[in-house]
């Protein structure tokens, strides 16, 4: 997958944007003490922008991508780029995860197709993305990197396509019509496939906060 991201990178010069509680049996939190939803919702967002700014005009994915990234164990290729360390539990399966994600898609530059910023409940909030872990509810990249965190961390992931999306129902779902449309067309374009373009079309890139787990 490096070479794959590396042709990439010629090819597109890829530049990244700057840019509650649950009840349940037993909960683990990222910090010892509260968080208002929206302090807590400003953490993925400040924490990525500023990794991100340090990648702006300036230096491309391809400057840093093999030097600090590292391969996640059994994870099929997945790449993991540590933006804060957590200091909670680390989900097991049957836990329900909550996290908040930034996703971007590499072979449109970058281009992001989701984030849970975007996804507002009544009050404007952020409404974070949960699931369960081992479920297989979400693609396979998603459930490696989140595997090993801690509640509180944050990572940057790089998917490779084949622990990516492989249909188009498989969480996260982006709401937005024209963002899925763009996102699953660039995915499993039959032309660019058939002309072998498939080891890069579907690498995507996903800032990943968990922020608490639900344990059963």
């Amino acid at each position: 997958m490096i070479m794959a991201l590396q042709l990439q990178c010629n090819a597109y010069n890829l530049h990244f944007p700057t840019h509650p509680s649950l009840p349940s049996t037993k909960i683990f939190s990222a910090a010892a003490t509260p968080l208002t939803s929206s302090r807590r919702a400003l953490s993925l967002f400040a924490i990525t922008g500023i990794g991100l700014s340090n990648f702006g005009s300036s230096s491309s994915i391809c400057s840093w991508y093999v030097s600090d990234f590292v391969d996640l164990p059994n994870s099929g290729g997945v790449k993991a780029l540590e933006l804060r360390i957590g200091d909670g539990e680390t989900p097991l399966n049957g836990d329900k995860v909550i996290i908040h994600y930034y996703g971007r898609l590499a072979a449109k530059q970058g281009w992001r197709f989701d984030s849970t910023y975007d996804h507002k409940d009544a009050n404007g909030e952020p409404v974070p993305f949960e699931f369960v872990l081992g479920s297989g509810k979400v693609i396979s990249g998603i459930e490696s990197a989140v595997r090993s965190m801690k509640v509180g961390g944050i990572r940057r992931v790089v998917i490779p396509p084949s622990e990516g999306y492989q249909n188009t129902s498989q969480e996260p779902i982006p709401p937005n019509f024209f963002d899925r449309q763009r996102l699953f067309t660039t995915i499993f374009n039959p032309t660019r496939l058939a002309n072998g373009e498939g080891s890069t079309l579907g690498i995507i890139i996903f800032d990943i906060e968990l922020l608490s787990l639900r344990r059963h």
